[in-house]
Parts: C-alpha cells; structure tokens; sequence
C-alpha cells in the first residue's frame, strides 16, 4: 500500500510540474507574441546608441573638445550601442601570448609594455590585460599608459576613460576632423596606410565609420 501511494504521489507531483511547465512556457510565450522584440537593423543600432549614450557622450566631447560624432559612431562600432553592463569583454589570446612572453622574458617587448611593467602579474591578470573592455572596447592594457586599474576602464567610469585614452593616443586628429585616421588608429593601432587597403580587422571599419559620424552630426546639429 506504502509503495501505491509513493508511486501515486510521484505521479501526481510530476503532473503538477508539467502543468506549471506548461503554464510559464504559454504565459512568456504570450508575452513574446504581444510585445515583440524590434529587429535588430542599422537604423535600431543607431538609434539605441543616441538614446544610451548621446548626453555623457556630448558632455565628454564637450570637456575634451573633440567631436561627439566621432564617439558616437565608434560606439556603433565597438558595441553596437549596447549599454555597459550589456557588452561583453573580448578575450584576445594572441594578445595573452605576447604579454605572457613579455613578463618571462627579459629582452621582449609588448608596444611600451616592458617586464618592468608586467614582471609581477599573474595569468588571470593578463588575461584581463589582453581584454577589451567598456563602449570603446579599450584593452585591458591600456590601463599601464593612463596610470589606472583595469577596473576603472571596464566598470563606471569606463566611458570616461575611454574618451581620455582617445583624447590622449589621437586627439589632435579629431580636432582636425581627420576622422579617417583616427578610426584607423583606434582599431589598427597607426594612421591609415599610404598605400594600399586598411589593416583593421573590419575592411570597411573606417569607411562605416566616417558614415555613422555624419548621421550624428546631422542628428547634433538638429
């Protein structure tokens, strides 16, 4: 008898489950079909941008003197326009590699980045230095040049030193309005060659870029 009712109590506890299942399933699947996510189109992503990010951004430009605009589109770039807590962090392993061989090896080098620099850090601090992180998806090491942690380039105050590091490594181009190297340096690391394609990642990285620009002018300026 014990066994009846164990195996009728089971019965019935797994009915209640499929019945709950069942339930939850229907009522998100209702509220999918009555609110329905907008599709994820250029137009979307430029719009999202403006509405995330464009009063600290003219802010930020406005207390750096350099363009909004620029920011802005670099920001469609590098994220997509995804609020902070949204964008996920870019491991790059290539990078990894380099700053590892940089900390165990004296006579090697990483850009300004020597032993000296890294002598102590651990694998999963460099691996947070071979991160990008924030809106502008700064590498983590970049935070050996601004004097920072890595935690202030990926949590609050990401955006704002994101726009420091770009006023410090190109600023002078934006002022100058030469939104075309300027986008290749972010991405490549130098000017646009003399000869030849881009070396960003992206073939049509700059050329996107410098439409995106135009677009929040024009928005700007309305």
């Amino acid at each position: 008898m014990r066994k009846n009712r164990r195996k009728k109590k089971s019965r019935v506890s797994y009915l209640v489950y499929l019945i709950l299942a069942f339930t939850v399933a229907s009522a998100l699947y209702l509220y999918n079909q009555s609110h329905p996510r907008p599709p994820v189109t250029k137009a979307f992503i430029l719009e999202r941008t403006w509405k995330n990010y464009g009063d600290p951004i003219q802010d930020l430009a406005e207390e750096f003197n350099i363009p909004a605009s620029y920011l802005l589109a670099l920001i469609v770039l590098e994220c997509s326009g995804q609020e902070k807590e949204d964008i996920e962090p870019r491991f790059e392993n290539h990078v990894y590699k380099k700053l590892k061989t940089v900390r165990d090896n004296t006579s090697a080098s990483y850009g300004s980045i020597t032993q000296k620099t890294i002598f102590d850090s651990s694998d999963d601090a460099l691996k947070n230095l071979a991160t990008s992180w924030g809106p502008f998806q700064l590498m983590g090491y970049q935070c050996i040049e601004l004097g920072v942690n890595v935690a202030d380039i990926r949590g609050k105050q990401s955006l704002y030193w994101g726009v420091y590091w770009i006023n410090e490594r190109y600023g002078n181009n934006l002022r100058a309005n030469d939104f075309k190297n300027a986008f290749h340096i972010h991405n490549a690391g130098h000017h646009y060659p003399k000869t030849g394609g881009p070396n960003t990642h992206d073939p049509k990285y700059v050329e996107n870029g410098i439409h995106y620009a135009k677009y929040f002018e024009h928005k700007l300026n309305k």
